[in-house]
């Protein structure tokens, strides 16, 4: 018998019916012909016919039979040929097996079933994304039914201080901003002055560490000028008013060239300020450079090469907000701006012995920052202080409108305030074996000698680089036009390790695994609460993979500080090895600074910050400059 076949084309209009043969054994009885039936039997009876009948792709005049509901895979055959062959090759990428059988089906249906979805970027009604849209679902950090630990409303003690300003202009340039805002607030030093000082060592330094793109010199002096003039008429703005600073270039600078530092993005200039540097110009601090990251917010090599680690200059800062940690370090700026996706402050931040600060998922509004991962993406201080952090933090937190992920928040921080009885948590396990250094078993055992409490804590053991997946789609679909181009053939890194590879892998990454590691990521996220119903915060070795990829996934607040030096005989690398480029060796080994990290609940970076500035204080290794510095 022949059967009409109905087929719609990628509008959702039925073309007309085309008659095909059907095998008799899939002749349905009139009592049972439902939808339900007919898609329990199209799969196989039907894709079949549209095998047979694909010389009769171009359909007549488009007629509907009243009441008939759409039924998935009668859209045209659309996009190249595939074979059970090709299901097989994709069957190793995504490590799940099919009977030959069911290749056969899949082939056969594909063009009608998978490929019309492919429209979008592949059809002749393509829509293009803008950078500006964000995905429609978002990751909120803090599960049904739980509050995040902030305060009421902002409570903000600084500390007090009355150091004598510095006779040398090194010794001002590496004075924490708690101090040089003290000095200028009460006119001993002046904005036009600090600002030429930044300016002197940018010019000196910078071509040994490339950590710099773009010197806004005249835009600087300007602000300088202006802010040294606001302060001698009465109007002071807060703490960072006149303090110069750099951002990581990925933040949108009004005027200024903005590169992500990366090739294809090196001459784009915007019109507009991101919502931090808008939020840290009303506080009066004055931009002065835009700082170098990793290519597109990857490890420490961009368009200029690569920026080096102050402390080491035979290798790299770490990245990717490796202009931000290096220039911070080396006394470039008062202060930086940093971006973590999964460890671009706490990597650089540890590696060049300054504080890093990464802030709650959706505390600082990413409006006008490049974005890598729509629910990862974290902007966050980088500075030489604990309370610096903080003061910045202050200046740039809260909701944007132009953030969907960006939340009211308030910020609760006592520089003076005790910490004896806050509970500690840490992974025993994890102390004992690397990264962990005797740095960090130290820092271990001061908790307890400050009067806090050490706690035992545990996690499942689980494949916690599953959630990166997530980190992986999400970068390849923002970068997607640079992929799809060829474009992403001018970045300098092309290893298999650099974006244009992993970019150009995602794509065979399958979406129902990103729904489950979704799905995983709510699971973390709730041991993780379990964690912190026992504990205030959590001390753990800076670079141990598991927390770095769990609290960047669960969105919790981190700290990274120097708490101590260990001694290294190899240079280390963000990148995977390369035995045609060996790293460097040292004998005897150099002494370099080792930061420890405290993670803390949600939007309670305030407490995070009390107990790290009390260990700071009793540690006392933040005085020490980079040699030569």
């Amino acid at each position: 018998m022949t059967e009409l076949f109905r087929r719609r084309d990628l509008s959702g209009t039925y073309l007309s019916p085309v008659p095909c043969p059907l095998s008799p054994h899939f002749q349905q009885d009139e009592t049972v012909n439902t939808r339900r039936q007919f898609l329990i039997t199209a799969p196989i009876g039907l894709l079949g016919a549209v095998a047979a009948c694909k010389a009769g792709d171009t359909p007549a005049a488009a007629t509907q039979t009243p009441g008939a509901p759409p039924t998935f895979g009668t859209a045209p055959g659309v996009g190249p040929d595939v074979t059970a062959t090709t299901f097989a090759e994709a069957e190793k990428l995504m490590q799940i097996t099919m009977t030959a059988a069911e290749r056969d089906m899949a082939a056969k249906s594909w063009r009608s079933s998978m490929a019309p979805m492919l429209e979008r970027r592949t059809g002749p009604r393509k829509v293009t994304l803008g950078a500006d849209i964000a995905p429609a679902t978002k990751w909120n950090p803090l599960l049904p039914g739980e509050k995040d630990s902030g305060p009421a409303r902002d409570h903000f003690v600084r500390g007090s201080s009355n150091v004598p300003l510095p006779a040398t202009d090194d010794a001002i340039a590496f004075s924490p901003v708690s101090l040089l805002s003290r000095w200028i607030e009460a006119k001993k030093l002046t904005s036009e002055r600090l600002t030429n000082i930044y300016l002197a060592r940018i010019e000196k330094y910078d071509p040994k560490l490339r950590c710099v793109i773009t010197v806004t010199k005249d835009f600087a002096l300007s602000q300088a000028k202006k802010a040294d003039a606001e302060i001698a008429q009465g109007k002071y703005r807060g703490p960072l008013h006149g303090i110069p600073y750099g951002v990581k270039d990925l933040l949108d600078t009004a005027g200024i060239a903005t590169t992500y530092g990366a090739e294809p993005f090196r001459n784009r200039v915007p019109a507009n300020d991101s919502a931090v540097v808008r939020r840290l110009n009303d506080a009066g601090a004055v931009l002065i450079a835009k700082l170098s990251l990793g290519a597109l917010a990857l490890n420490d090599v961009w368009f200029g090469g690569q920026t080096m680690n102050p402390w080491l200059l035979e290798e790299g800062a770490s990245g990717s907000s490796a202009g931000p940690g290096a220039a911070t370090a080396a006394g470039l700026v008062a202060f930086s701006i940093g971006s973590e996706t999964g460890g671009s402050i706490v990597s650089p931040a540890m590696r060049c012995g300054v504080t890093g600060l990464r802030p709650t998922y959706g505390r600082v509004p990413r409006t006008g920052a490049m974005t890598l991962c729509w629910s990862l993406d974290k902007l966050g201080p980088m500075t030489r202080s604990i309370e610096d952090a903080m003061l910045v933090l202050q200046a740039i937190t809260g909701p944007d409108t132009g953030d969907v992920a960006s939340v009211p928040c308030h910020l609760d921080f006592d520089a003076g305030a005790a910490v004896s009885g806050l509970k500690v948590g840490y992974f025993p396990a994890w102390m004992k074996e690397a990264p962990a250094t005797d740095v960090d078993r130290s820092a271990l055992e001061l908790v307890g000698k400050l009067g806090m409490v050490p706690v035992e804590v545990t996690l499942p053991d689980w494949p916690y680089s599953s959630l990166n997946h997530i980190l992986f789609s999400e970068g390849a679909a923002a970068f997607e036009e640079l992929t799809l181009s060829g474009d992403d053939d001018k970045l300098k890194a092309q290893v298999p390790d650099a974006w244009p590879n992993l970019f150009r892998e995602a794509r065979f990454l399958s979406a129902v695994d990103f729904v489950q590691a979704d799905r995983m990521r709510r699971r973390v996220a709730m041991e993780m609460a379990r964690i912190f119903s026992q504990v205030d915060l959590l001390l753990v070795p800076s670079l141990r993979d598991e927390m770095l990829t769990i609290s960047n996934h669960t969105g919790h607040p981190s700290l990274t500080f120097r708490a101590g030096f260990v001694n290294v005989s190899e240079a280390r690398s963000d990148w995977a090895p390369d035995p045609r480029n060996p790293l460097p060796k040292f004998s005897p080994a150099r002494r370099v600074p080792h930061g420890v990290t405290l993670l803390g609940r949600l939007f309670d970076e305030g407490t995070v910050a009390r107990a790290g500035l009390a260990m700071e204080r009793a540690l006392n290794v933040m005085g020490e400059r980079p040699p030569g510095l």
